[in-house]
């Protein structure tokens, strides 16, 4: 097992091992996510086109069997921005997190600890940043696919030292598993002030 990171353009040849990636992962729960690597393929290519853009590739061999991501907000879409706008934060302060994604059979091994570390340190760098940040989905506990062993990941991001913000949400759209058409889901963010670490 090793870990590489990208920046930028260089992750070009990595595109589709992560559309693989986020295709297979987020399908289960909690995102559930009816996902297709065409689409998953043209959402990385704007991470792609940002010079300030993070990858961070854990590999086995030379398959990439997980990867996190990270951007500038000021990069993504409005739907992340607004929260923070209406909330008084300056998205120009703030990095955002995308996503982590790792298969099963490499869980439990650090490499998510790994994964938030580069991030951090990617995101202190330039010195310009005050807060990272990232968001997650919320389900309802009754949830009819949650599994039973499922142990959410709230406790973890806390002891990295990320607290999360309720009163800064937004929503996204995705067709789940097993469902016909996309519907809107709650999310919410998670944010750890680095000005002061």
């Amino acid at each position: 097992m090793r870990i590489e990171v990208r920046q930028g353009r260089a992750i070009g040849p990595h595109i589709g091992d992560l559309a693989r990636l986020r295709t297979e992962v987020f399908r289960a729960f909690p995102y559930l996510y009816e996902g297709s690597p065409g689409y998953e393929e043209s959402y990385l290519a704007t991470y792609a086109r940002s010079d300030e853009s993070l990858f961070v590739l854990a590999f086995d061999g030379e398959t990439v069997v997980g990867a996190s991501t990270g951007v500038p907000m000021s990069e993504e879409t409005e739907a992340f921005k607004a929260p923070f706008r209406t909330g008084g934060w300056n998205p120009e302060r703030i990095f955002y997190f995308g996503e982590s994604v790792l298969l099963p059979a490499w869980r439990g091994r650090g490499i998510g600890v790994r994964f938030f570390e580069e991030r951090e340190a990617h995101a202190r760098r330039p010195g310009r940043f005050d807060h990272c940040c990232f968001c997650a989905v919320e389900r309802p506990q009754d949830h009819p696919l949650r599994p039973a062993d499922y142990v959410p990941l709230a406790a973890f991001w806390n002891r990295r030292g990320y607290v999360h913000r309720p009163e800064l949400r937004t929503e996204f759209s995705w067709r789940d598993v097993g469902e016909e058409a996309e519907t809107a889901k709650p999310m919410s963010f998670w944010m750890k002030d680095i000005s002061r670490c």
